[in-house]
């Protein structure tokens, strides 16, 4: 078929709540075309033009249009617009400056101890049970308590922050629209928190913390508003947890279903770095990244209009046969995955991610033997942003 006639390309019903991003629908448009249509735009799903697209100068950060392309409006959808991943040119260049210092390797390599310490207590929790749900008891305070010690929260709020957390992840999949009432009570929810944090953060000494850093720019209004710092600590909390307490969810699953990359895991603990890797590339939580063309382009032959919405499929990239081999193998080096995105909104905090992923995988993998499911698990649609809701496993338990 002529990829430069539109009217011919396959079509993909992003909005379909039942639309799976590893479907063999998708698998199909995948062999047929570099790209598909969407309600929504076009979804791009190999590699090549993936990787091209995520850096090309003529695009821009696209997922600013999501709530309008759901009909969705309110707190969330107000935050979502005026956060530093939806600016562009200067105003996020000055953003992404204040904010890098406090997601530094050198930081994060600091912190490493107290991830470690983090994973041994939760897993002491049910180790000697031989059975726990992945997501309640370990995965999702895991993720929240990691970004209380980032920003030098409270522990005890890992809770609350983790509800809220799930209530406001809603907004970056399919079922947006339905649930815009309990996202935006969840996004007041995590603004008020945040103002309180502030006001009680602005009476301390001046610190090293993410909090502390963006403090001393807001003495300087033009430098960061108080609106944007605002802004910056909402997004830094529930970033940082929904997330990561997605992808160590995914992480189990797809170690389960493949017990002896599990195995081999315990085996070379070394291999943890590259297992969050291998992870994120055939299992990522952020599924596609956006982005919008802000002039007429052409790419292999397809005139692509300005204002075009682009959907970048991390999952199809990271499994496209014409890069990859078929399968799960953490002792393969690999062409780099998507699932931080790439570019200048490249994730911010890909550091943390992949420095407590791989804490938490390197002793998980130590200590829970022989996971696998206890019963059905639970999973979000398997698109926009996806993981487990509950994730009940069986495993060898340590002796009493």
């Amino acid at each position: 078929m002529s990829e430069t006639a539109a009217a011919e390309l396959p079509f993909l019903n992003l909005s379909d709540p039942s639309f799976s991003i590893r479907s063999h629908v998708v698998r199909e448009a995948r062999d047929r075309s570099w790209c598909a249509r969407t309600p929504y735009g076009l979804a791009v799903l190999r590699y090549e033009e993936v990787g091209k697209l995520l850096r090309d100068p003529r695009l821009r950060q696209g997922s600013y249009a999501w709530p309008a392309h759901n009909q969705a409006t309110g707190r969330f959808a107000e935050w979502w617009l005026a956060m530093l991943l939806n600016r562009i040119g200067e105003d996020h260049a000055r953003l992404r400056r204040l904010a890098n210092p406090a997601f530094s390797p050198k930081l994060i390599g600091a912190l490493k101890p107290k991830f470690e310490a983090l994973a041994h207590e939760l897993i002491d929790g049910f180790a000697k049970r031989g059975r726990c749900d992945f997501m309640a008891e370990f995965s999702e305070p895991y993720a929240t308590r990691v970004i209380c010690i980032l920003l030098e929260l409270d522990q005890s709020e890992w809770r609350n922050l983790a509800d809220i957390a799930g209530e406001m992840g809603l907004a970056l999949g399919v079922t947006y629209k339905q649930d815009v009432a309990r996202v935006n009570a969840a996004t007041d929810r995590l603004y008020d928190y945040v103002q309180r944090v502030i006001a009680l953060r602005r009476k301390r000494p001046p610190a090293d913390d993410f909090v502390s850093l963006l403090l001393q720019a807001n003495e300087n209004k033009d430098t960061l508003s108080d609106q944007e710092l605002d802004d910056m600590v909402v997004l830094a909390v529930f970033g940082g947890i929904d997330t990561t307490r997605n992808q160590l969810g995914l992480a189990l699953g797809m170690f389960i279903d493949n017990p002896a990359q599990w195995q081999l895991l315990a085996e070379q603990p070394e291999l943890a770095r590259p297992a969050v890797e291998e992870v994120m590339r055939t299992r990522p939580t952020t599924t596609w990244v956006t982005r919008e063309t802000m002039e007429d382009i052409t790419v292999n032959d397809l005139p692509i209009k300005k204002g075009t919405t682009l959907h970048l499929f991390a999952e199809s990239a990271g499994t496209d046969p014409a890069v990859f081999t078929p399968g799960f193998d953490i002792s393969v080096k690999r062409m780099p995955h998507f699932g931080f995105g790439g570019g200048t909104h490249h994730c911010l905090g890909h550091f943390i991610a992949r420095g407590d992923m791989t804490e938490a995988l390197r002793i998980l993998a130590q200590r829970i033997r022989n996971p696998r499911y206890d019963g059905a698990a639970t999973w979000l649609p398997d698109s926009g942003n996806t993981g487990a809701v509950k994730l009940p496993i069986l495993f060898d338990a340590e002796p009493t």
